[in-house]
């Protein structure tokens, strides 16, 4: 792909193909002579996997690539930075108890965050040290958690203007305030059409499609402009005898013609679906070359057959989930656009018809639950179906706290108090409450949460496990009280749900992500393999065949070394998925 900026993200639905594209552009602009930096800022970044190199947060040279180089975010190694300067203003002044004070006040998820973004600012400011580049390359996190980071320069440029003193979730800014030159630069430079811009990926579906469409809009709102679409994996049938090839082709050929309007004006490309996963430096340099692509599709077994693997389905871990049990949470997580939202409909409506009162609600801020539960003609009586919106839930938190803080206070006071929940870390902190909710009523009912994309849930799993540390350390009745951060270790109480497709990245950040939750006392329950070609009879198409094929060995690795129960999901070639998932295919 040509390139004339030198700012390129690279967004959308997670699971559409983001770190591929941004990587494999990365290699070309590099082949062409570019000096060229490759910057993740998804909190669980698969950088190393698709480069087969290691990346880490110091920027380091790829292997075998002239002039590319690559860095991670990395949010907790951020967050120590930041902590680190916010604290060295204080080594003259306060005492040692103070600064640890200040620390264990700057442990939670929302400084994490707006660590990472303080990192993220120094890449498009042009404050980076050593090697001068001369385009950088974003592989951003899913969407909800990069609309937030972006939306941040503007927010924290203002807010540190506005707001001197500090946001009470946050300690003082004064480790901001150095940098409010360079937030209003960020801002200028994101919206600069002349050296940004935005790539819009998408998978030819009408999930990741509209997410694309709300994904512009939101950057044009944003006053973000120069975007381009790239729509990933469209599939072309070889075998025209194959029924499933022919419906793959013929939805994937009516979502290509129904494009939401918005993303109609948009310069489009678009990619084939390849019978290999894109990992290395080769692979990826074929996405932009179609010879590259057919000399590596030869070597690609097309014809070894493929005894379907039988996996238990839904409904049987739905069975497993109520045994003996009338109560309980139950969380979806994994890498973005793996499945966790029709996961979680589908064990919720399965709970329901059994008769029991069931929640369904998500973290996730790009929420596409409703879609699933629209497909249904109706709901069990015992089912509700509810969303934790960052905004309703922030404006809801705000309203609390000035009632509560603001009581015999005069407006001066009342005012400040506004100005200090301004932060854009408050929305953080309404979140974990609406889902510290959700948890309490799991005591009475099975509450079913799908989960946001596996950084932005670690961020607030993180949150958890701070609020638990200070209820423990600051409450005289702590034994007696179960924080949510106790009610997710309880093996019994909470039931976590790994799902991934059979795919070597989705399978690598589901075991990355289950080791960071027992290395927190949190025992995931079972894995789901999802859009499982390898699980279907009677395949013929070629390319079909050769992903079945290299399905089987990831569904091994997943049996043998990390799932104890393993649950599966068959490939279904259907625009309305959850009604026939729920009748048993």
């Amino acid at each position: 792909m040509t390139n004339s900026t030198t700012y390129l993200f690279f967004t959308g639905k997670g699971g559409v193909g983001k770190t591929s594209l941004a990587c494999a552009t990365a290699v070309e602009l590099a082949d062409s002579g570019k000096v060229v930096l490759l910057v993740s800022t998804d909190p669980a970044s698969n950088l190393k996997d698709v480069l087969e190199c290691a990346v880490d947060e110091n920027i380091n040279p790829v292997n075998g690539i002239k002039n590319l180089f690559a860095v991670n975010i990395n949010p907790e190694y951020s967050a120590e930075e930041y902590r680190n300067r916010v604290t060295k203003s204080f080594e003259d002044t306060a005492t040692q108890d103070e600064i640890k004070k200040i620390r264990e006040g700057l442990s939670g998820a929302c400084t994490t965050e707006i660590a990472s973004f303080d990192e993220f600012s120094r890449f498009v400011s042009g404050e980076i040290e050593g090697e001068k580049f001369d385009v950088i390359v974003f592989d951003t996190a899913p969407t909800g958690h990069t609309l937030r980071l972006l939306e941040l320069p503007a927010a924290w440029s203002s807010f540190t203007e506005q707001n001197p003193n500090g946001a009470s979730c946050l300690g003082p800014t004064s480790a901001l305030k150095s940098g409010r030159e360079r937030y209003h630069k960020v801002v200028s430079k994101l919206r600069d059409s002349s050296l940004t811009t935005y790539y819009l990926v998408s998978k030819p579906d009408k999930a990741s499609l509209k997410e694309a469409s709300r994904t512009s809009n939101e950057l044009k709102e944003l006053g973000m402009f120069n975007q381009r679409l790239l729509i990933n994996g469209v599939f072309k049938s070889v075998e025209k005898d194959d029924l499933l090839a022919g419906k793959i082709e013929a939805m994937a050929t009516d979502q290509l013609g129904s494009v939401p309007e918005n993303l109609k004006l948009l310069p489009l490309k678009t990619f084939p679906l390849l019978p290999y996963n894109v990992l290395g430096i080769d692979k990826l340099r074929s996405l932009f070359n179609v010879e590259l692509q057919k000399a590596i599709s030869e070597r690609v077994p097309s014809n070894a057959e493929v005894s379907p693997q039988r996996l238990q389905g839904i409904d049987r871990l739905t069975e497993e989930l109520c045994l003996n049990q009338h109560h309980g949470l139950i969380m979806t997580m994994g890498k973005g656009g793996v499945g966790k939202t029709i996961t979680a409909s589908a064990i919720a409506v399965l709970l329901a018809r059994k008769g029991f009162e069931v929640l369904l609600t998500t973290t996730d801020p790009a929420a596409h639950l409703q879609d699933f539960i629209a497909q249904l003609g109706g709901l069990p009586a015992s089912l509700t179906v509810e969303r934790i919106d960052p905004k309703i839930e922030t404006q809801r938190y705000i309203e609390n706290i000035l009632e509560y803080r603001g009581q015999g206070k005069s407006e001066d006071a009342k005012k400040l108090i506004s100005e200090d929940l301004k932060s854009p870390c408050t929305e953080e902190v309404a979140v974990f409450h609406a889902f510290s909710k959700a948890i309490n009523m799991a005591k009475r009912k099975f509450v079913v949460i799908d989960t946001a994309p596996t950084g932005h849930t670690l961020l607030l799993l993180d949150t958890a496990g701070s609020y638990h540390r200070d209820i423990m350390k600051n409450n005289s009745n702590a034994s007696r009280l179960k924080t949510p951060y106790m009610f997710l270790q309880d093996p019994v109480l909470s039931k976590i749900i790994l799902v991934s497709l059979p795919e070597t990245t989705p399978m690598r950040e589901a075991a990355s992500l289950q080791m960071d939750l027992k290395r927190a006392g949190i025992e995931p329950y079972a894995w789901v393999i999802n859009q499982s070609l390898a699980m279907l009879s009677g395949i013929s198409d070629p390319l079909l065949k050769s992903r079945a094929h290299a399905e089987l060995e990831v569904i091994n690795v997943i049996k043998t070394t990390y799932a104890e129960r393993i649950f599966g999901i068959p490939f279904i070639a259907e625009k309305n998925i959850l009604p026939i998932l729920l009748n048993g295919r």
